[in-house]
């Protein structure tokens, strides 16, 4: 005999004039379990939800970025190798 263990998650479903009025509350809600808001048929599942509080980042350049081409030289050399092709026939 097997047995199993079955997690239910319990979801909490508004609709969309609920969620716009009682926002933060649903918000915050999300952030720990599942939230459905409901539209006629459509469905938006919104589950972790981390609200983004931090600065954009700005990455600094690294040896990709410096190994990398502009797209005029890429058309450069795609005309050269296309040039190749047809001279070889």
């Amino acid at each position: 005999m097997y047995f199993c263990r079955i997690k239910f998650d319990v979801m909490t479903v508004v609709d969309t004039i609920e969620f716009n009025a009682h926002q933060e509350r649903y918000l915050e809600m999300a952030a720990n379990d599942h939230l459905i808001i409901q539209r006629g048929d459509n469905m938006l599942i919104v589950h972790n939800y981390v609200p983004h509080n931090e600065p954009d980042v700005i990455f600094e350049p690294d040896e990709d970025f410096y190994r990398s081409i502009t797209i005029d030289e890429l058309c450069e050399s795609a005309l050269e190798h296309i040039d190749k092709l047809f001279a070889n026939q």
